[in-house]
């Protein structure tokens, strides 16, 4: 066992089975559908009975971070048996829970903690996740795994495609796209994070040239294919992301490449139909 524990949250959207692979624990988020509940943990609503729900529901579910409680649960509990505990959280700019955790470590202030605010969601913030916990599960230093992570937020790359801004829009997570929504009718916009919000990469007309957009400036930003490690998701459109998966797989090759689900929380705001590709060289 590693002598620092890795955390996050549910919006990292990293797949089950890493997270167990890598010993990460991962505090959900909540999305709430009217007088609705469910924690983002897969199991009191799976991701596709959430799109399901999302796609019928007449009025867009909010979602709300875990509580300072939850985090110091977590922490207790993970001290028991670590040194320390590094807490790697989703932007401060498009969530309360980096203040959460923030609280919960304020109240414990003999214990080692640090929160680290990754200015990403999705699986970006998930590499940067998955890189602290393999070095720490090698036993490397704390500050190896600063370094590490620093280097990699510097090469981290974030493309995706709502079917609609419209989840974005009512969520208030539209970030620097504000200037979208005048001229959204026959646009597709491709959008990345910026600054650890929502921002306007580039502009398609339609769907599928939206997602050819998004494999032509890949292969503008990506010096060597060799070294590409990509991560392909997808909000309830199990088509388009395998499609993708496929013609990034064809076009680049790349060193390692998977499928993720979109989870609850970031569908919420991304909408079902949606596609993201995460990506950086190592």
């Amino acid at each position: 066992m590693s002598r620092i524990a890795i955390v996050t949250d549910s919006t990292s959207d990293i797949p089950k089975d890493m997270l167990k692979e890598h010993q990460i624990t991962s505090v959900p988020l909540s999305v709430i559908f009217e007088e609705e509940t469910f924690l983002d943990d897969g199991k009191q609503i799976t991701t596709e009975e959430f799109y399901k729900k999302l796609r019928s529901a007449e009025k867009l579910p909010t979602t709300t971070q875990p509580t300072p409680k939850d985090f110091i649960d977590v922490y207790n509990d993970l001290l028991k048996d670590h040194e320390r505990v590094l807490s790697i959280h989703i932007s401060k700019k498009m969530s309360g829970t980096i203040n959460s955790a923030e609280m919960a470590k304020q109240q414990m202030p003999d214990s080692p903690i640090d929160v680290l605010d990754s200015e990403y969601v999705h699986m970006p913030l998930g590499f940067l996740v998955l890189e602290a916990a393999k070095i720490a599960g090698a036993d490397g230093s704390y500050d190896e795994i600063l370094s590490a992570i620093a280097s990699l937020k510097s090469r981290m790359n974030e493309l995706f495609v709502p079917s609609t801004l419209e989840y974005l829009k009512k969520g208030g997570r539209i970030g620097k796209a504000k200037g979208l929504i005048a001229s959204l009718l026959e646009i597709k916009p491709i959008l990345s994070i910026h600054d650890g919000e929502v921002s306007q990469f580039k502009t398609a007309r339609r769907w599928n040239q939206a997602k050819t957009e998004i494999l032509n400036s890949m292969e503008t930003m990506i010096e060597d294919p060799s070294k590409l490690v990509v991560s392909v998701g997808d909000s309830d459109t199990e088509e388009d992301g395998a499609e993708m998966y496929d013609r990034i797989k064809e076009k680049f090759s790349p060193k390692e490449i998977f499928r993720v689900n979109v989870g609850a929380v970031v569908g919420t705001h991304l909408g079902p139909g949606g596609i993201a590709v995460s990506f950086y060289e190592n």
